[in-house]
């Protein structure tokens, strides 16, 4: 691409080169005749004649031609060579004669139009002459109507930069770009000036732009009128891909141990190549992919997975992205939670469990103790191991291990081994720590104790020393040979001072050169030597060590002191501690918190911190806390440290955040007005000031403009330069110190602004930002043109980036505030305004800075109402306040409030504006924020309606009513008590009550009789007026009223308690006084009722309460007792269940329930109305249960059912074939059962065809039923039902014995045995039979007799061999059929079999 684009560029040279030059040789100049009266000059018109011509000679000797030096220098050259060209020359007198006339003839033409030229231009000089006669009378400075404007490209487009020049004189216009002149010589391919002079228009074009291309374009017109300038800037941005940076990151994070995690961050745009490799970290150390880790990359996003965590995943987690200007990271810590306790009660986990000093039957273990004790401290660990070839975890060590460290021995050789830990405390032994990674015992030092000899490619032979040694090792001393060449060692030990020496390894041979000796006594001292064992036997000891004794144990650590906790953000804080001055055997810190005052203390991390500081995420905004610290070590956790002070969570004071969007607002030509948006966070404090620097173009150093801050944002700036380009940058100060400063501003041209439009509006800001709405201000422009501003036009564009305006009002307002509505919730928009005045729209701010419509959750709008007094005012509530936080009322936005006329009351987060007289002055809008936070802003528009609506509660607070809550009522309760009770609100202790009852008042101390008596309560502070009767009569009838008074307020209510309402209310407490004297014993709390249920069971059955052993419960049918219900005196339910309805179940129904303390009794009438209500309810249900339609094939033909749990007649069915009734007839027949209901259909054929429906009626509703028996389906059972009546046919035709043979006959021998079968079959089956499977003839013996449906076979003169099984055998077309039968030969005096039929 690149060498393509090199060529066309050499192209374009080469042709704009040849162009110049063409156009440099048409601008020579050309001798022409001035006038008819000169003379020509024949020496510029000679002839040029062909030197092969030959008359040319003679041409050359007239004497009459005249002479020019250039006939002489051709005469002599063709003197010169006319030996040579002799034979060349030709003399054609004749041609050179044409060639003269032709020439003459040329002259003539020449002069003539040379003279016309004259003419011409000497009316073209009286012409412009005239013409410039009056451009002096129309002279006019220079002015360009259409300036310059900016473009931006991208590389290698085509750009036309125009503008517009009115003039007279037209003015001489000249192009700069950066300050340097452009002629049409400077890259004649690149660039291309054109100008048309007749309308005005100047035009640069410039082809194929490149960066180089980019800078600030100006052109200047001067004319003797005077001079003007307009200029534009190019932008040439060069395409390239966009480099991702992170998008949405991860936070810290919280995981229960043992679950999954799984951290992500997207990226703004797909990664590049140089990007794909993004790496993880935990703590500073880089992870990888393995089994428990999974790392993915996508174009868009990063991820990593643990599959399950653990404790020793605690830390913080740090992903790295590469990018043009390094490397780029984002860490979050991720907090690992405890998982359950294995018991109640019980400790933690230990965690980083690690094995060192691995030896062919030892290890050393060592891990760090948990941070959650449980319910009481943790006394000890146990130690686990597993044998990976059997996989059981065994207990190491029979007693608690105190210490985080423990030898284990004992283990086989070459084995693979994991090992554990688990806490103990009082509740018991807590969760097992993480299991190590499988470790393999084996000697270190095997490899220096044997040689590899290798025999061939295939063949080594391993030779170990201990096989080439012969004699007993040496002593076992570390570094000489026979300490290296033992297979064992047996160790023993000594008490100081005596000479006996005792086996510590209890004739153990120890593999390894390590043993941990149990068992000493503190205080004493012991020294040890070792034997050294081999297949020889045992060496002799070694030198004794050195005196040792027992040490003191490594103690709990010291706690940190001092700590300390420092605000950080809104949900975490920075906490701080003083390590103890032994800190030598601390591995970490565990932290603890604890909201302040409530004592309920949790674990922060699960892994110990090694620094002393820490921050703490995940706290509740605006709550406080107090901390703690414990310092970890091997030998257990300390004691907890002193609590921190307690702290409120709330964000840290920072510097503020850069301004932004400088804007010019005034230029005089030596005085510049600047203006900027206020930083986008405060950092937690109003800002005190802003600092400006300002830089000259060209420079490379800032100076500062201020040097006390300016509290606006707006400054002006004096003593610049006019024509000279100046950028600006501001600095944000608050109490803690000066913010970043913003990005530098455009290069602005210090030049005396004389444009008759107005300047650009400033300062604007958003405010009360709602799902659909926002309102915008802005401050009028400083500049105002040619006369004043006179209105403002509004744009809008939805996105951030977008430069696509849409116009918000037609027609100018004149405010400086507008309210914009019908947004899109969650999307994000950019504003902008013009100004107007008499000479048109002026040019537009800087947009404002992008904001996205959404409601902020909490936000609360001015609320208007009336006070306790009377006093009319407007409320709002902040859900977030600050220490410095002030509510700040206006109205319209900019207005200040009249303190006379209103003032402003604050009581914690909510703040009062409250008029004092307020009036039709006081209407309009008013306006709040927060001075800290204005986006926690809201207005209300005060109207004329609020106003009035508003006085007149006014009135009525300071003339007050006691309000009403609830009227007078009536209640009657379970003993048959009546109250009449009435509401109001809440009343003061020094609230009055009179109670007028028939225009008498009342008291509680009228009493009538003991047992009717009238109580009166007044509840001044839940405002309840009561008057209880405990048991009314027809004495209180009449009406009741309550006269209140309280302070200023008072009212009275009145209760007409007469006629029916009255009546009612009597009848209805005497019944419930019944009814309560009614439940004093056993009583029913529900009745007798029926139901039933999905099997279409009859279910009745009735609930008593108030039981006790003693009570009994009896149902009665029709007077006689029911003996078949079952009571469940647990619950009090009673069931009687009956599985067939039918009539006899009509008739009454009673239970009754009684003991010593009373009966009741409750019936239901079964008859009539109500059994026609049970029969359709059963009918109802046997519909319900029924199935879909199903078709079954016979021999007769088909029968379609359906099948219920239950049928009943009153259950009415109807059926239909197309949607026409089946009446009974010769081919049809319906018929039931109790379980079903069916129709058949006789002889089947084609006809039958269709779709059939069952209508079931209960008495209220239809359920249908229906089947398409069409297709398929009816071809299949039309063959079914075609194949079961040839079955039928067969069955009943087919050859079969009927009846006459027993299954075993027994008969005395010598006598004769007769056996008759009875047959049918048509045709007529033929008959065979048989003896013991072998067909019998008639013989002397056997005799057979066959007749039409009979056969009989005669066995004469029998004895034990004729003994045996007999068969008959039938047989026709349709079938056969075997009958056997046993025949049993029994001799005199033996019994025949008891099973046998005996004969004879």
């Amino acid at each position: 691409m690149e060498t393509r684009v090199v060529m066309q560029r050499e192209q374009e040279e080469m042709s704009s080169k040849m162009a110049h030059s063409m156009e440099l040789s048409s601008q020579i100049k050309k001798k022409t005749f001035t006038s008819s009266e000169e003379e020509p000059s024949y020496s510029d018109f000679y002839p040029i004649i062909s030197a092969d011509v030959m008359s040319v000679k003679e041409i050359l000797n007239m004497d009459n031609l005249p002479r020019h030096r250039t006939w002489e220098i051709l005469s002599e050259t063709m003197d010169a060579d006319e030996e040579y060209h002799r034979d060349k020359w030709t003399l054609f007198g004749n041609e050179a004669e044409k060639v003269e006339i032709d020439v003459l003839r040329n002259q003539q033409l020449l002069r003539t139009r040379v003279d016309k030229m004259a003419l011409r231009k000497q009316a073209e000089r009286k012409a412009s002459m005239h013409m410039k006669y009056l451009e002096r009378l129309s002279q006019k400075a220079p002015d360009f109507p259409i300036p310059l404007r900016a473009h931006t490209v991208w590389e290698g487009m085509t750009v036309k930069l125009c503008c517009t020049i009115q003039g007279c004189p037209p003015p001489e216009v000249t192009w700069y770009k950066d300050g340097v002149p452009l002629t049409s010589s400077n890259k004649p391919w690149n660039y291309s000036l054109c100008s048309q002079q007749k309308f005005g228009l100047i035009l640069l074009e410039i082809r194929r732009c490149s960066p180089g291309d980019a800078g600030e374009f100006k052109v200047i017109a001067k004319s003797p009128l005077g001079e003007a300038m307009t200029f534009g800037t190019l932008v040439v941005n060069s395409p390239q891909l966009e480099e991702a940076q992170f998008g949405t990151v991860f936070h810290p994070t919280w995981v229960k141990e043992g679950d999954s995690l799984t951290l992500q961050c997207t990226f703004t745009s797909a990664l590049l190549t140089f990007q794909q490799d993004v790496s993880w970290f935990r703590d500073g150390i880089q992870l990888n992919q393995s089994s428990v880790v999974d790392i993915k990359t996508t174009d868009n996003a990063a991820s990593i997975t643990l599959s399950a965590v653990h404790k020793e995943h605690e830390g913080i987690y740090t992903v790295r992205l590469s990018t043009c200007d390094g490397i780029q990271e984002h860490s979050a810590y991720v907090y690992v939670k405890d998982a359950a306790a294995a018991v109640v009660g019980g400790p933690a986990s230990p965690l980083s469990v690690q094995v060192s000093d691995i030896n062919k039957d030892y290890v050393f273990l060592t891990w760090q103790p948990p941070s959650a004790d449980g319910a009481s401290p943790v006394k000890g660990y146990y130690v686990e191991r597993c044998d990976l070839s059997q996989g059981e975890w065994v207990r190491c060590n029979e007693h608690v291990q105190k210490m985080c460290h423990f030898p284990v021995f004992g283990l086989k050789e070459g084995t693979l081994y994991q090992f554990r830990v688990r806490a103990v405390n009082q509740a018991g032994v807590g969760r097992p720590s993480k299991a190590t990674e499988p470790i393999l015992t084996a000697d270190p030092l095997e490899h220096t104790r044997t040689m590899v000899i290798k025999v061939d490619e295939e063949r080594t032979i391993t030779i170990t020393k201990d096989e080439l040694e012969g004699f007993l090792p040496r002593t076992g001393r570390e570094g000489n040979d026979g300490y290296l060449e033992c297979v064992g060692h047996k160790e023993g030990k000594s008490l100081a001072g005596t000479s006996s020496w005792e086996l510590a390894s209890l004739d153990m041979v120890v593999n390894a050169p390590r043993f941990p000796v149990f068992d000493l006594v503190k205080g004493k001292q012991y020294c040890f030597r070792v034997r050294s064992v081999n297949k020889y036997g045992v060496s002799d000891p070694s030198e004794p060590s050195a005196l040792i004794s027992l040490g003191e144990p490594q103690g709990a650590p010291a706690p940190p002191d001092s700590v300390m906790a420092i605000r950080d953000t809104d949900t975490s804080v920075l906490l701080q501690w003083k390590e103890p001055k032994e800190k030598d055997d601390i591995i970490g810190y565990y932290l603890y918190y604890s909201e302040a005052g409530k004592h309920a203390w949790k674990t922060v991390n699960n892994k110990p911190i090694t620094k002393n500081r820490f921050t703490v995420h995940g706290l509740k905004a605006q709550k406080e806390y107090v901390f703690r610290v414990k310092s970890v070590s091997r030998a257990g956790n300390s004691s907890y440290s002193d609590e921190s002070q307690a702290i409120l969570v709330k964000s840290a004071i920072h510097v503020p955040s850069a301004p932004s969007a400088i804007a010019l607002l005034l230029c005089t030509g030596s005085e510049m007005v600047l203006g900027w948006r206020a930083p986008a966070y405060n950092g937690g404090d109003p800002v005190r000031g802003y600092y400006v620097d300002q830089m000259e173009k060209g420079v490379k150093t800032w100076t500062e403009v201020n040097v006390k801050p300016v509290k606006e944002r707006q400054i002006k700036i004096s003593n610049l330069t006019s024509g000279h380009f100046y950028q600006f940058r501001v600095f944000a100060a608050n109490v803690v110190g000066i913010g970043k400063p913003s990005d530098a501003s455009e290069a602005f041209l210090c030049e005396k602004w004389t444009m008759p439009e107005p300047g650009c509006p400033y300062d604007l800001l958003l405010r009360e930002v709602r799902n659909d709405s926002l309102v915008l201000l802005w401050a009028a422009p400083l500049y105002e043109g040619r006369g004043p501003v006179t209105g403002y036009f509004l744009e809008i564009s939805q996105g951030d980036q977008s430069d696509d305006w849409t116009a918000l009002n037609e027609k100018p307002i004149s405010d400086t505030h507008y309210k914009v509505s019908g947004l899109q919730a969650g999307q994000t928009y950019r504003l902008r305004v013009s100004a107007v005045n008499e000479a048109g729209v002026g040019c537009a701010s800087l947009p404002s800075e992008p904001v996205t419509a959404l409601t902020r959750p909490g936000t609360k709008n001015i609320e208007i109402g009336v006070d306790d007094d009377g006093f009319i005012f407007l409320g709002y509530e902040a859900d977030e306040m600050n220490d410095g936080s002030k509510f700040l009322w206006n109205k319209n936005y900019t207005e200040t409030i009249d303190a006379e006329r209103a003032h402003e009351e604050t009581k914690k987060n909510r703040s009062l504006l409250v008029f004092t007289d307020p009036s039709e002055d006081d209407l309009g809008l008013y306006t709040v924020e927060m001075s800290d936070n204005p986006n926690l802003s809201s207005s209300y528009d005060f109207t004329a309606e609020d106003l009035e609506r508003l006085k007149e509660l006014s009135w009525q607070v300071r003339n007050p009513l006691i309000a009403l809550k609830s009227g007078w009522q009536v209640e009657v309760s379970e003993k048959g008590a009546v109250r009449l009770w009435l509401q109001t609100e809440s009343l003061s202790d020094a609230a009055e009550l009179h109670l007028i009852f028939n225009d008498q008042e009342i008291s509680s101390s009228a009493v009538r009789t003991t047992a009717q008596r009238r109580k009166i309560n007044f509840d001044k502070a839940k405002g309840l007026v009561e008057i209880l009767f405990d048991q009314l009569s027809q004495e209180d009838e009449g009406s009741y009223t309550a006269q209140l008074k309280d302070g200023r307020a008072k009212n009275q209510f009145t209760l007409v308690f007469v006629d029916q309402k009255f009546r009612q209310t009597l009848a209805l407490a005497d019944a419930k006084r019944r009814d309560f004297q009614r439940k004093s014993g056993p009583y029913f709390e529900e009745f007798l009722s029926w139901s039933v249920n999905e099997d279409c069971e009859l279910i009745i059955k009735c609930k008593v309460t108030n039981i006790n052993k003693d009570t009994s419960l009896k149902w009665f049918k029709d007077g006689k007792e029911v003996t078949q219900v079952v009571y469940e005196q647990s619950s009090g339910v009673s069931t009687l269940t009956i599985p067939q309805v039918t009539k006899k179940e009509a008739g009454t129904y009673r239970a009754v329930v009684s003991d010593r303390r009373g009966e009741d009794v409750s019936t239901l009438e079964m008859l009539d109305e109500e059994y026609d209500k049970l029969l359709q309810q059963l009918s109802k249900q046997c519909a319900l249960s029924a199935g879909p339609l199903r078709i079954e094939s016979t021999a007769e033909g088909f029968k379609l059912y359906c099948s219920l749990k239950y049928y009943i007649s009153y259950l009415k069915t109807i059926w239909y074939f197309k949607e026409k009734r089946i009446d009974q007839e010769t081919r049809t027949k319906p018929g039931s059962s109790m379980q079903k209901v069916w129709i058949e259909i006789f002889n089947p054929t084609e006809n039958d065809k269709g779709k059939y429906t069952l209508e079931m009626f209960d008495g209220k509703e239809t359920h249908k039923r229906t089947l398409d028996l069409s297709g398929q389906a009816f071809a299949d059972a039309l063959l079914e039902y075609q194949r079961l009546k040839q079955a039928a046919i067969a069955e009943k035709n087919r050859a079969k014995v009927t009846k006459g043979l027993p299954d075993v006959v027994a008969i005395r021998e010598n006598k004769s045995l007769c056996l008759t079968c009875f047959i049918e079959g048509e045709p007529a089956p033929e008959i065979s039979w048989f003896r013991n499977d072998r067909e019998i003839y008639n013989q002397d013996q056997y005799v057979i007799t066959k007749e039409h449906k009979c056969s009989t076979i005669t066995v004469n003169n029998v004895n034990t061999e004729d003994s045996g099984k007999y068969s008959i055998y039938v047989r026709n077309k349709y079938g056969s059929e075997t009958v056997d039968v046993t025949v049993s030969v029994y001799k005199h005096g033996e019994k025949p079999p008891e099973n046998a039929v005996e004969m004879g």
